[in-house]
């Protein structure tokens, strides 16, 4: 009974820590700003296209 409890305390704990992980991340990114598509106007000198 000890050993499960502490396998589900330890999990808990891994998807506490991914989770807040997770929200940081998503903060971080969206602190950025707005994303902006790449400029259309630039693709056929990409490819070689007249």
């Amino acid at each position: 009974m000890d050993r499960s409890k502490f396998v589900a305390i330890l999990t808990g704990v891994i998807s506490l820590l991914l989770a807040v992980g997770y929200l940081v991340l998503v903060q971080i990114l969206d602190f950025r700003g707005e994303m902006l598509p790449a400029p259309v106007s630039l693709l056929p000198m990409l490819f070689g296209l007249p």
